[in-house]
């Protein structure tokens, strides 16, 4: 059984309420209103609300007409992601004068393992203040924290007191951290497994840690370790400074509902042009193209095929996801078409992609 390395100081940086709070300070007129960015009143789906907002029950992957229905003053904002990568990168910077295991997880959240790290400094905990007030000084925008022993606890910790302020959790209080913990709030436990352990009586950390590992794998099958481990605080995995892109997508979501298939074909085309660029941006192919599908009432469905060469061309990219579409016979008028290329050769650098100038792709006219 592993046990835990408590030698280690890793710390959880998160941006509060990050894309909102960039539209804020880019434009003072929003300052202090209930914002979301993305979605609109009609359509869409919100990819981030502000506190203002987030006070009305307005959170991120609700409807646009939910949200609205929620806080009728809320404002709609179009994202602007190069804007976002932008202030994404000079955080990370900051990071960077620290320690460079950095592993970002998303443009708006890294783990950082300070054990040894560029200033000298023992204490994380400081490491956290002067990051948060250099972030705030240097770029504008306020960040949580959470410092511990490894990046799940670290992680939840951030989350405790949000925003702008941080919580650290030393190597004797993680257990007891833990035991205290609704069941939901522990990172990678999502909403159905939650539900399925509520169930079985497991509401906390305390009482999922009486429960002996046969009951776990039982119950849970191959995760029933993993939550037998972090329960007791037990999750060394390292901090990854190169971490690998295991799948580019784009998808779109439309003004108006898609009926026609062949409506949809313009549409993928757009689409796969868009992946074309971000796949070779990245300098990455990949074997496996998947289609995903959103209904009109929200029900969603994605269909695979993988290919025995690694692609990154629109063009053939384009052409399976129009097979895939064709596959079987569509439930409902669609909202949303995507493109995704996983099995990429980021991890089997050895083996060639099929090259670009000899793909033929093969043409119907019909007259």
């Amino acid at each position: 059984m592993l046990t835990q390395n408590n030698n280690r100081k890793i710390i959880h940086i998160d941006m509060d309420a990050f894309y909102a709070s960039v539209e804020q300070m880019d434009n003072p007129e929003l300052r202090g209103k209930p914002l979301a960015v993305g979605g609109s009143e009609i359509r869409g789906v919100v990819s981030a609300a502000s506190y203002e907002a987030r006070k009305y029950g307005v959170r991120s992957a609700i409807s646009g007409i939910q949200a609205k229905k929620l806080c009728p003053e809320l404002i709609f904002v179009r994202p602007r992601f190069d804007r976002y990568k932008e202030i994404s990168k000079k955080i990370r910077k900051i990071f960077l004068d620290y320690t460079d295991l950095v592993e970002p997880l998303s443009l708006d959240e890294a783990y950082l393992d300070v054990t040894e790290n560029k200033k000298g400094n023992p204490s994380a905990t400081l490491i956290a203040q002067e990051i948060r007030k250099r972030i705030f000084e240097e770029v504008g925008l306020t960040a949580s924290a959470g410092i511990s022993v490894n990046k799940f606890v670290a992680k939840i910790a951030s989350d405790y007191n949000k925003p702008n302020g941080q919580k650290t959790v030393n190597p004797d209080e993680v257990e007891a951290f833990l035991e205290k913990l609704d069941v939901k709030k522990f990172y990678g436990i999502g909403k159905v497994t939650a539900e399925k352990m509520y169930q079985l009586g497991l509401f906390t950390g305390f009482d999922l840690k009486q429960k002996p590992l046969e009951y776990l794998e039982k119950h849970f099958g191959n995760s029933g370790l993993h939550y037998y481990q972090i329960v007791r605080g037990i999750h060394n995995s390292a901090v990854k400074p190169n971490r690998k892109i295991k799948s580019v997508g784009a998808e779109r979501t439309f003004n108006e509902n898609l009926s026609s298939e062949i409506y949809m074909e313009e549409r993928l085309l757009n689409i796969a042009k868009e992946l074309e660029k971000r796949l070779q941006k990245s300098k990455i192919s990949g074997k496996t193209i998947t289609l995903k599908i959103k209904y009109s009432d929200f029900t969603l469905q994605t269909r695979s095929k993988t290919l025995p060469y690694f692609v990154n061309d629109k063009a053939i990219i384009a052409d399976v996801s129009k097979d895939l579409l064709y596959q079987e016979r569509l439930k409902n008028s669609v909202r949303l078409l995507g493109i995704s290329v996983h099995n990429l050769n980021n991890e089997e650098k050895s083996k060639t992609f099929l090259p670009q100038k000899s793909v033929s792709v093969q043409l119907r006219f019909e007259f």
